[in-house]
């Protein structure tokens, strides 16, 4: 699956409040937009560098630094982008949610009124 570059896809993880909110904000709001429950759909490499383009930030500003896996994965604070798109791309729980994707933008929704800028 690649990320589509017309309407929207949130980037979606069922499991975490900030995500279902963002969801939430969306419906209420009579957004369209395509799921993508990334876990159980991983981003490859690609799709995240994809994705670090459209937010416009380097992967190190949205990658979950105090989840267990980003210590297993043998990550720290000098890890470069190369091995965290690596490790966010073998371990999507490393990848901070929720994200929308519309266009050629993205936000991360933290907090989900975040996500509201790309709806102008």
């Amino acid at each position: 699956m690649t990320l589509a570059r017309e309407g929207f896809v949130l980037l979606h993880n069922p499991r975490c409040s900030k995500s279902r909110q963002a969801k939430a904000l969306l419906e209420e709001r009579g957004v369209a937009f395509e799921e993508r429950l990334y876990l159980d759909a991983p981003l490859s490499r690609a799709e995240l560098e994809d994705v670090a383009e459209r937010l416009g930030r380097p992967i190190d500003e949205w990658v979950r630094r105090k989840e267990a896996a980003f210590a297993a994965a043998g990550l720290d604070a000098s890890s470069d982008a190369n091995a965290l798109l690596d490790a966010v791309a073998a371990e999507p729980t490393l990848m901070e949610r929720p994200i929308l994707i519309s266009g050629a933008r993205a936000r991360v929704g933290r907090p989900p009124e975040d996500l509201l800028a790309l709806l102008d």
